[in-house]
């Protein structure tokens, strides 16, 4: 990996040698830096061994991957200095059947001393149409300092920030440390709660690390502040019990997939803002997210405008988002002249932070049944719901946080919102309320997690593995 983060911690420690250690020296900056310098190469090895590992825990994929995952990472965290390391799962409330397995590994830290949660999952997306990726998607291939793979930034290279602090702090660990590694994020984190409510004293910690968000963009560090929720579920309109020749009755019978376009339609107004009573939306700080920068992140094609108004990051991070993400009619290849009985769709909708899933979900649902056309039957099922969550950067945590990647990076550090949800971060906070709950991670806005050629920046990722080794350091 390049030099660049090396030099800019090495560069800043002078100006901002920052905590003290238990013994009332300074943290050793330039020594924990080249350290984790030292270890990069293996670092990177071990990342590429774990994005090898087609690990979808998405239910249409073989679950035996995401198996082979947990025991590869249940390796690497003891060959970390962790003396207890275990996979473990437990039954998913709502179906009876095992969860995916997670890896939960400890080590005591001196009398005293804080303990540290450090979680990251090991589970992916599925890698869509593998001849889309510009390297297959399982294979790890750099290019132009980027590393292409699936899961090489959401969330593997998570994983392996927390393996680099551990090893460059080895023996001289300050802190107890607990490494959470799921295994189902991806798909909702369905036991998470349960696995809290199982193991609730093990997963007790003073400091939690969430490695799985992004930074402002390459060279510039960020906190994430605040997290959308997040509703999914489906809506099916019925207009016929039977099928009809379209030519024989079109133009007097509604088809179905009218009615769902016709529905649909109701959910945005002209300016593309949600318009669904009783979804609350408030205001992001007031942090400039330039628009062309905005469109240039996003792949905007030319002429293509942007949807919504107001503030670019409170339409990004404090206002509801809905998105249709599939559609269950004829596809074009199969279709006849056909009027369609039922037809169904998948929405995805961002809640705000301060409001209830539930509540979204049932203010949506109104909407739906309330417009739909020409007295069509409207069901709709609710599916995942995750909350939303928005953090306090007050605090002793919070500053030594923002000392260690203000050092790493060489730049100040970015408060900032994600559109995105990690719904589990609100059930740790609401568990363990006096707990600091840190967000940080490895991604930028061109990682593309989720979509075809996902990547990692590697300069980005060894500063990050320098900021957590110097923010566990510094916890001591």
């Amino acid at each position: 990996m390049a030099t660049d983060a090396l030099n800019a911690a090495g560069t800043t420690a002078g100006r901002d040698a920052g905590p003290l250690t238990t013994a009332g020296e300074p943290v050793d900056v330039a020594a924990l830096t080249a350290r984790v310098h030292a270890l990069a190469p293996q670092v990177r090895a071990d990342l590429e061994q774990l994005v090898a590992i087609p690990s979808v825990s998405a239910a249409s994929f073989d679950q035996a991957p995401v198996r082979e995952s947990a025991e590869l990472v249940a390796q690497l965290l003891r060959r970390s200095g962790l003396t207890e390391v275990e996979i473990l799962s437990v039954d998913d409330p709502a179906t009876g059947r095992p969860g995916a397995p997670a890896v939960l590994g400890h080590r005591p830290g001196p009398p005293g001393s804080r303990t540290v949660l450090l979680y990251a999952h090991h589970d992916v997306q599925p890698p869509g149409e593998a001849d889309a990726w510009t390297s297959p998607p399982f294979r790890p291939t750099e290019r132009e300092g980027r590393l292409y793979a699936r899961g090489a930034a959401d969330d593997k290279a998570g994983i392996c920030v927390h393996l680099a602090a551990l090893r460059a702090i080895g023996d001289s660990l300050g802190v107890g440390v607990t490494v959470f590694v799921e295994g189902e994020e991806e798909v909702g984190s369905p036991t998470f709660e349960a696995f809290l409510e199982t193991h609730r004293d093990r997963l007790s910690a003073d400091v939690i690390v969430v490695a799985d968000s992004g930074n402002w963009r390459i060279g510039e560090p960020a906190l994430t502040t605040s997290l959308r929720g997040l509703v999914d579920g489906v809506v099916e309109v019925h207009t016929l019990d039977h099928a009809l020749h379209s030519g024989m009755f079109g133009g007097a019978i509604p088809d179905a997939t009218t009615v769902l376009i016709r529905l649909l339609a109701t959910l945005w107004d002209e300016a593309g803002n949600v318009a669904v009573p009783g979804l609350l939306a408030g205001e992001a700080a007031d942090l400039t997210y330039p628009e062309d920068d905005l469109r240039a992140d996003a792949g905007v094609l030319d002429g293509v405008s942007l949807i919504g108004t107001g503030r670019l990051t409170s339409r990004l991070w404090t206002r509801p988002a809905l998105t249709v993400i599939g559609i269950d009619v004829p596809s074009v290849e199969g279709s006849s002249n056909t009027l369609q009985p039922s037809v169904r769709a998948k929405f995805s909708l961002r809640v705000a932070p301060g409001q209830d899933g539930r509540a979204a979900f049932e203010a949506l649902a109104a909407h739906l049944r309330r417009n739909a056309p020409w007295g069509a039957r409207v069901q709709v099922q609710v599916g995942e719901i995750g909350r939303a969550w928005a953090g306090d950067v007050g605090g002793q945590v919070y500053d030594t946080a923002r000392w260690a990647l203000r050092t790493a990076w060489g730049h100040e550090v970015v408060h900032m919102g994600v559109g995105g949800s990690i719904p589990f971060i609100a059930a740790l906070q609401q568990v363990y309320p006096d707990a600091a709950v840190l967000v940080t991670g490895v991604e930028d806005p061109d990682t593309r997690a989720h979509g075809i050629d996902e990547s990692l920046h590697l300069e980005e990722f060894l500063r990050a593995c320098v900021a957590e080794t110097l923010l566990l350091a510094a916890l001591a």
